[in-house]
């Protein structure tokens, strides 16, 4: 069996773990993560109690071939295993979908267990077409790349009306606000949805036009957008 092991967003948000997470973490045997540090973190914030290195350890990187191919030996062997992400659910928009590709090949048990999930509560919050939707996952890096995907994502929207989702790494949030509101229509709405399930968060859709009027920090805070245009 492998187990999809949501994590929570914030470390202050234990409360979004349902209780049968743990159980399911218990019944493992060998745990693949994102981040192992993190996922430590996280197990004991689940239970103080449990034996961390009663588990056998896999950090995922990415899912190179040699961490493929442990995956693989573990299954064969008939072990129980964890995947877990470094935030939210495992296999979106995460590496941790290329193992999860392995056991369908291999046609293992995959359990997919119920835990936050960013793209989701911000879609939820936002007021914009949940209908028709896509994750386009990071923009590039390169300001003339970023502004041309920004114009292109704004023109899928109003073609196909349609909510268009992305992110950023968090120390370059405020480029790429500030990238949106010098490239986007000002009927254009935009969603910003911070620190999703913290004590902090707070999810706001304004026009393009209603944002520039506004006082925008969000440097070094997880941030999802969203975007539709008329």
């Amino acid at each position: 069996m492998v187990y999809l092991i949501p994590s929570f967003l914030s470390e202050d948000a234990i409360k979004t773990i349902p209780p049968y997470v743990l159980s399911a973490v218990k019944d493992c045997q060998v745990i693949f993560a994102e981040n192992e540090r993190t996922a430590r973190r996280f197990l004991k914030a689940l239970d103080k109690e449990i034996v961390i290195d009663n588990f056998e350890w896999h950090t995922i990187h990415k899912a190179e071939q040699e961490q493929i191919n442990s995956f693989k030996q573990k299954i064969k062997e008939g072990k129980n295993i964890a995947i877990i992400s470094e935030a939210g659910c495992p296999g979106v928009a995460d590496p941790g979908q290329i193992l999860v590709y392995e056991a369908q090949k291999l046609n293992v048990d995959i359990k997919p267990l119920v835990g936050p999930n960013s793209i989701l509560l911000a879609l939820m919050a936002s007021g914009l077409n949940g209908q028709h939707f896509s994750f386009l996952g990071y923009l590039p890096i390169d300001n003339m790349e970023r502004i041309q995907k920004i114009k292109q994502i704004e023109e899928e929207s109003a073609k196909r009306k349609s909510t268009q989702i992305f992110i950023e790494t968090p120390f370059r949030n405020n480029k790429m606000i500030e990238t949106i509101l010098q490239n986007c229509k000002l009927s254009t709405q935009l969603c910003i949805a911070a620190e999703l399930t913290s004590s902090n968060e707070w999810v706001k859709t304004k026009t393009i036009a209603e944002w520039k009027n506004e006082t925008i920090d969000l440097h070094k805070k997880p941030v999802i957008y969203l975007l539709m245009a008329k």
